[in-house]
């Protein structure tokens, strides 16, 4: 069973993320907020949970991200499995990621 995140602190941070306005805030509230390995593992995720809802094979994966095969099955099952979270995201910016791939 997972930890309940629907904390206070949770929320401010959420509130927080919510007050950024473009990319360039993002990235100085980001850069303060995590390390460079906490940002880039982040991102990892986000482009293998792209790169599955493309179809792609887990090695073809692995190989453009640098994800390892455990990394790939936990977001496969977050995307099969889990609040749904990427598919929102995805359906809100797959034009603005058509454009740029």
């Amino acid at each position: 069973m997972s930890k309940n995140v629907h904390t206070e602190a949770v929320n401010h941070l959420f509130d927080a993320i919510l007050s950024l306005e473009n990319k360039e805030e993002c990235y100085r509230f980001f850069e303060d907020v995590c390390t460079v390995n906490e940002l880039l593992s982040l991102s990892q995720r986000y482009e293998v949970a792209r790169m599955l809802r493309a179809q792609k094979t887990y090695l073809d994966i692995a190989e453009k991200t640098g994800a390892s095969t455990a990394t790939i099955s936990r977001v496969n099952r977050s995307l099969n499995y889990g609040n749904d979270g990427y598919d929102m995201v995805f359906e809100r910016v797959s034009v603005d990621d058509d454009s740029e791939s």
